[in-house]
């Protein structure tokens, strides 16, 4: 460990989570914590994180992305399934996810292969939306804790405010399907929820709760994500693409969102 890196205090929950406490050598503990993981035997993972005090202490503020974060799934994925155009967009997904194709472009070249679907689709694929493992504890606890969670996505609202107010989620951002006589456009209303419009939700729900960035932790898993995660105290990589990884303060590997409550400093609520 590095000098000036002194560690005052080691607990360990029970729950497979181990906190150390230090004081200065924030990159040198990075890294020796990092090489120290590497070196386990095959079959044992452990994701490693070194957070500032002030994402937990003090006013705190976590904002998390949707797809591939809070959910398991992309939902316009789900919805080209049920156009038939599942593989065609689910390979624009992929490239704007790694950063390779503007994002409102390929949202808006997606969506357009959605037109004349029967909007009803959108309530059946929000029954079949699965949340990330952890995610309902996650959202109880840091709701006990008095922490404030905000959702943005690059999605579409008619699935995400619904999503997050069954997760108790007060605050939540994303695109709007345009329809018209009960069948989608192919067109969304509104501009478009990109890496930019994510960034400022990040800070206007900071200043809305009156936290300073310091104590804003953001996680996501792609390239439209880079905006918010760069910006808040503590960046979260959660499953993530490269370009996002290679961002992040925090690379989270295991798909369980538990640890975000771990990363505040709040006690997990069963």
């Amino acid at each position: 460990m590095a000098a000036g890196a002194a560690v005052v205090d080691v607990r360990d929950d029970g729950d497979g989570v181990a906190e150390l406490r230090v004081r200065g050598g924030r990159d040198a503990v990075r890294r020796a914590l990092a090489d120290a993981a590497s070196t386990l035997p095959a079959g044992q993972e452990v994701d490693v994180a070194v957070v500032p005090a002030a994402a937990r202490e003090g006013r705190r503020l976590v904002v998390l992305d949707v797809d591939s974060t809070l959910i398991t799934g992309e939902v316009v994925e789900m919805l080209a399934a049920r156009a038939g155009v599942e593989g065609e967009v689910a390979r624009v997904t992929e490239a704007a996810m790694r950063g390779e194709v503007d994002f409102a472009g390929s949202l808006h070249r997606r969506v357009a292969l959605l037109e004349g679907l029967p909007a009803t689709v959108l309530d059946d694929v929000l029954a079949e939306v699965v949340p990330s493992p952890g995610a309902a504890t996650m959202a109880r606890s840091l709701a006990a804790a008095g922490v404030p969670v905000g959702v943005v996505s690059g999605g579409f609202a008619e699935v995400v405010e619904p999503l997050a107010a069954s997760l108790g989620v007060p605050h939540a951002e994303a695109n709007r399907l345009e329809v018209s006589g009960g069948h989608l456009t192919g067109r969304v209303r509104g501009d478009v929820v990109d890496a930019a419009a994510k960034e400022r939700f990040l800070r206007a729900l900071a200043a809305r709760h009156d936290v300073p960035l310091a104590g804003t932790v953001a996680v996501g898993d792609g390239a439209n994500d880079l905006d918010m995660v760069r910006a808040a105290g503590t960046g979260v990589a959660f499953c993530a693409k490269p370009v996002l990884a290679a961002a992040a303060d925090v690379v989270l590997t295991r798909r369980d969102l538990t640890a975000v409550v771990h990363l505040v400093g709040a006690p997990l609520v069963p």
